[in-house]
């Protein structure tokens, strides 16, 4: 390799491209499942070698031990598999309140492939996550993804520990927050749910003869996709702010 390049440039490109490979198989969008392989793959290898002339000149030397070289190695792997779940778990705020939404409105049947969520999702958590994904390009946050990943060199740097306590903190207020933040924006269904329940339970005393059954179900799916029609606008606004945010932690 001397002849084309030194071993420190050889090494440098390791460690870069242990951590955005990593990074790029769990990135939302980039990541799914639905784009090959070999294309993320190269993506991360072009991104590694646009980012060397940037980073080589904070890397350390070449250890003297091959342990060494594997330890910061399996180290890198591990940073950008934490940046990345973490991007990840997010994303499924909007499958946590499609789900709460197809319950509420009869809907949980309807079961859909969701390359970016789950194998089995209901159909408007489905919907909801291919909106999320959507954002995220047409809205240019993939790029404070890119400038994250440059930044995560300085909140990361090669010559820190792991973090495992502070990713695994993260990790469960990342949790706590998606499921808060799905319930929130699974809000006005909900309401209208409590409300709408309350009120066929209500009729079904007065009328005991009356098939509340028949008349309700129709009547719950048109009114929450309607009502989820109208908060569409404000669901991706209050998504795209948090999950910017999420960003933010990391240098975005």
């Amino acid at each position: 390799m001397e002849s084309y390049a030194t071993a420190q440039q050889v090494y440098v490109a390791g460690l870069i491209f242990s951590r955005l490979s990593s990074l790029v198989m769990l990135m939302p969008g980039i990541g799914d499942t639905t784009v090959p392989p070999r294309i993320r793959l190269a993506f991360a290898f072009v991104m590694s070698l646009m980012l060397m002339p940037v980073v080589a000149p904070h890397l350390p030397p070449v250890p003297n031990a091959v342990g060494g070289m594997i330890t910061g190695i399996l180290k890198e792997v591990l940073i950008g598999l934490m940046i990345g779940s973490i991007l990840r778990i997010f994303l499924m705020s909007l499958a946590t309140a499609g789900e709460i939404i197809s319950i509420q409105t009869t809907l949980s049947f309807a079961q859909t492939a969701a390359p970016g969520v789950a194998p089995g999702s209901s159909t408007v958590s489905t919907f909801l996550g291919l909106i999320g994904l959507v954002l995220i390009m047409v809205t240019d946050l993939h790029h404070l993804f890119l400038a994250a990943i440059v930044k995560s060199y300085t909140l990361f740097p090669f010559t820190r520990d792991l973090p495992v306590t502070d990713s695994a903190t993260l990790a469960v207020q990342t949790v706590a927050g998606c499921f808060k933040l799905g319930v929130q924006l699974s809000a006005p269904i909900l309401v209208f749910s409590l409300v709408f329940n309350i009120a066929t339970g209500l009729v079904g005393r007065v009328m005991p003869q009356f098939q509340v059954f028949f008349v309700a179900s129709p009547l719950m799916v048109i009114f929450g996709l309607s009502i989820l029609a109208l908060s569409l606008g404000v669901i991706g606004t209050v998504w795209m702010s948090h999950y910017r945010d999420l960003l933010m932690i990391f240098g975005g």
